[in-house]
This record gives structure tokens, sequence and C-alpha cells, in this order.
């Protein structure tokens, strides 16, 4: 059977078409600058790259040049072939605690979503109305990045403030990246040879957005983003978690609306705003080795915050069996894995320097009671997953 996975952005489409159940990718690719100038599709089909520049102005043209792309490849023979389509939506509140069939109601629900996630929620509705115009025999299904999470208690999610605020406006912490905690910590159970349903895992995502979530026998008890993606650690451009009290006061010294002040947490933030340098870890990590103060000052802000979440997180569960490392940062960075893990030899954490240093996907020496895991993100994967898991429901049903 074949699943379609789509991730959209305001300006972008991601997409891998992937076999069912042997999870084979077909294709892969992204649209890029949708609607700007000169727009590019980058694919990969058997491992060959080929990038195009392609005339394109909505995410209806990219679907219809995708669907071109499929039929001209003979990926496909007919578009009933894809039995699927799998959307990734960052927000879906308290309504949705896993994936969901999408229909009218569905769809109004992640637009009416859209005043909590308003660069992602309208994304997505774009991307599920042009492949529902285009494909409308194929299943639709939504993804929420929220639903992983929904498994938090109240007294985790609920924050210090009036109650009413909660029951009136739905105030509460929602989590963001559940899509690749819920595929990662099920693959650390599958490389350990266990089952999620009897591990503690810490799930690190560090990339240009960054979140911690504790999963305490398969499910999601806490996590690090909050009401939005800017609470928690701080990110490329984002501030992380500050005292509140710190916006009224920006706002009066520098005579900026909250508006402005929130495009500064939000954008000028993190390791832009620390090193002066770069949003991306890459460029802030080599000025470090070159002796650029503020660099090297962004790095340890970010260590020691992570550092601060994961023993958080450990009392939280009263243990933990394995720590992933994921996100571009998470896979890539051998010495942010090494520093983070250096100050947990109390846990019994023993890293293996030569294989940390190598990327491996376990990178614990055998003696270490917590095991130590890079594991690749792939929220397309998931994404497929869950899609063809509700397409066999409903064949089975079908036939019943």
């Amino acid at each position: 059977m074949k699943i379609m996975a789509i991730n959209a952005g305001s300006s972008s489409l991601k997409f891998q078409l992937f076999n069912m159940p042997s999870e084979t990718v077909i294709i892969k690719g992204i649209f890029e600058r949708i609607g700007f100038e000169t727009p590019e599709m980058i694919y990969t089909i058997d491992g060959k790259k080929t990038k195009e520049k392609v005339s394109i102005f909505n995410h209806g043209d990219a679907v219809d040049l995708l669907i071109h792309l499929l039929l001209s490849n003979h990926l496909i023979e007919d578009l009933s072939e894809i039995k699927a389509i799998g959307h990734r939506v960052a927000q879906g509140g308290s309504y949705f605690k896993s994936a969901t069939v999408i229909d009218d109601f569905v769809v109004g629900k992640i637009e009416e979503l859209a005043e909590f996630a308003p660069l992602h929620n309208p994304a997505s509705v774009q991307g599920i109305q042009a492949f529902m115009g285009k494909m409308p025999d194929a299943l639709s299904v939504a993804v929420f990045d929220t639903a992983f999470h929904q498994t938090m208690a109240p007294e985790t999610y609920l924050y210090p403030i009036p109650y009413e605020f909660f029951q009136k406006y739905n105030i509460r912490k929602f989590g963001f990246h559940g899509t690749n905690h819920h595929y990662v910590s099920k693959e650390a159970a599958r490389i350990l040879n266990s089952r999620i349903e009897n591990m503690k895992v810490i799930s690190c995502h560090l990339g240009n957005g960054v979140s911690i979530c504790a999963i305490d026998h398969g499910k999601s008890v806490n996590t690090s983003m909050g009401f939005t993606p800017l609470a928690g650690l701080m990110m490329g451009t984002r501030s992380g978690t500050v005292d509140p009290s710190i916006v009224p006061y920006m706002m009066e010294k520098t005579r900026t609306d909250i508006h402005g002040i929130l495009s500064i947490l939000n954008k000028k933030s993190g390791f832009l705003g620390i090193s002066g340098i770069s949003n991306d870890y890459r460029d802030v990590e080599e000025a470090a080795k070159w002796g650029h103060e503020r660099a090297q000052l962004a790095l340890k802000m970010f260590l020691s915050r992570i550092r601060e979440y994961i023993g958080a997180y450990v009392a939280f569960m009263d243990g933990v069996d394995a720590i992933i490392f994921t996100g571009g940062i998470g896979e890539n960075s051998a010495v942010v894995r090494n520093d983070i893990l250096s100050n947990m030899t109390y846990l019994g954490v023993r890293i293996d320097k030569d294989l940390n240093n190598r990327n491996a996907i376990s990178i614990h020496q055998p003696d270490s009671k917590v095991k130590l895991l890079v594991i690749p993100a792939n929220e397309e994967l998931m994404i497929a997953r869950e899609a063809w898991c509700i397409s066999e429901r409903q064949t089975v049903a079908e036939f019943k």
C-alpha cells in the first residue's frame, strides 16, 4: 500500500511516499519558496538527488507538480494507488489526542486553533485542501504534534494562574515535536530489544527548535515546550522560558509594543541573540573554537539548560533507562552530546567517546546504567505509520 506523508510550511511542502508496511521510501523531497521568486523542487529517487527551479505560486501548484512527478517517473501508474495521505499539523489543542481522519469538522478545528500556531496551522490547512482537491479518493489523516503530549497529567500541563483562564481560554501546556518524540522513543525500544511500555526515556530534540520530553512507559508525561514553542530551552532564535516580568520591563525600556517584544523573543534571541553571530549552532560552535567569548557563552547557556531539564525529568520519572539525542544538533554534534553527558556520572552514565565521535546509534559503554542513543528524526515515517494504521482499520471495518 502506498502512503504519502506531507509536512506543509507557509512557503514549503515536504513530502515522502512510502510503500507500507515495508516502510520503503519511493520518493522524498521538498518544494521551497512557494509563492516567492525562484521556487525550487528538490527530490530523491533511488538515491539520486535532483534540484530544479520550478514555476509554482501556491500549494495547489506544488501538488499538481508532485502528481506529475510521480506519474512521469512511473512511481505510480494511477492516483488510486495512493490510499492515504498523512498531514503533519502542529497544533491540535485539547481536541485531538491521536491521529484523526480529516473531514470538514477537523479542518474547522485546525483553523480555529491557528490562533495558537499562526505560522503552522494555516499552512497545514493549505496543504490538506490542496491534496483533498486533487486526490479526493485518498484517505486524509491529520497527525498532530501536540497529540503525543495529551497524556500529561493536569498538575503538569496546567499553569499556576487563575483556573478560569484554563476553563475559558484553554491556556495550558501543549508541548510540540510530539511526532518525533513518539517516533524516536519507539525506535529506542526496538534498538534496545525492549518494550517501550517497560521503559523510562528522555528524548532530546535538539535543532533550530529545541525540546526535551520525558516518556514514561510509552507516554509523554512532561515536555519543555509549553503553550507555544517559545517556552522551555533556548533555541536558534527563541529565548525559551524567561521571567514574565521581563516582557513589560522590555516594553517600557524600549518603547516597543507587545508584538515587537514577542518578535524579539521568537526571532532575535537564543543563539542569535547571545552570540550576535548566527542562529545556526554550527556557526556559533566554530566561532567559539576561535575564542569568540559570546559564542562560548551561548554554548555554555545551551548546555547548562539541557542538563537542567534532563536532571529534572530523571527526578520526575524516578529514574531513566535511556537518553535519546535527535534533531540536527542532537544527531550530528558529538561535542554537545559529550558535554551534556559528562555531568551525569551520578546516574551511572558512561559514554563511549569513540562511538560518540563516529555518531553511532548506541554511544554508551557496555556497563553504562543508562543507554545513550543517537536516532535521526523521521517525522514523515511516523506520519505514514499513523496514516497506514488508520487506513488499515477502515479497510477492515468496510470488509466486515
